[in-house]
């Protein structure tokens, strides 16, 4: 449904279970209204402004990229059939570009990734099916999951990033 927003090198590379159906109708990631990805991304200087939707191919040069567990699905993670996870093909990607750190935005989509169910936020370490990039969940950006959201772990993740730099 949306392309991978990736390039060698990256310094995070986001990966959410599908997009929602309102962000594959628009063509562009988070792109529902009430959904917090770009405001977090502002909020802990991991860019410098707030982005739109529509500017998600820019991640890549400021070092971040954007990509799903599943492809050419769309909606809600209810309404995603167990088949279309693909932690294989994330695995391939992880691969191929090497980014630094490979941060989950959600727990869900960490969870599948990694087949561990009881999985909480925060920085992950490493799995030898991800080679040596450092891996995070984060509590999701959705407004609905709003009612157990959590910014602290996206500030964590900012944090390590400037180390990084």
């Amino acid at each position: 449904m949306l392309p991978d927003h990736v390039a060698p090198d990256l310094d995070i590379l986001f990966c959410g279970t599908a997009p929602g159906q309102m962000s594959a109708d628009l063509g562009h990631y988070y792109a529902r209204p009430g959904n917090r990805f770009w405001a977090l991304l502002a909020e802990t200087s991991l860019t410098p402004r707030r982005l739109a939707p529509a500017e998600d191919a820019l991640l890549p040069s400021l070092g971040l990229g954007l990509t799903d567990l599943a492809q050419g699905v769309a909606g809600q993670d209810a309404d995603i059939p167990p088949g279309a996870y693909a932690p294989a093909r994330l695995a391939a990607l992880v691969a191929r570009i090497a980014p630094h750190a490979l941060a989950f935005t959600s727990l869900t989509a960490a969870r599948l990734a990694l087949d561990t169910p009881g999985l909480g936020a925060g920085r992950l370490g490493c799995d030898p099916r991800y080679g040596t990039t450092l891996l995070w969940a984060l509590p999701s950006p959705s407004g609905l999951a709003r009612s157990h959201f959590s910014a602290d772990p996206w500030h964590a993740l900012a944090a390590w990033k400037r180390i990084l730099a």
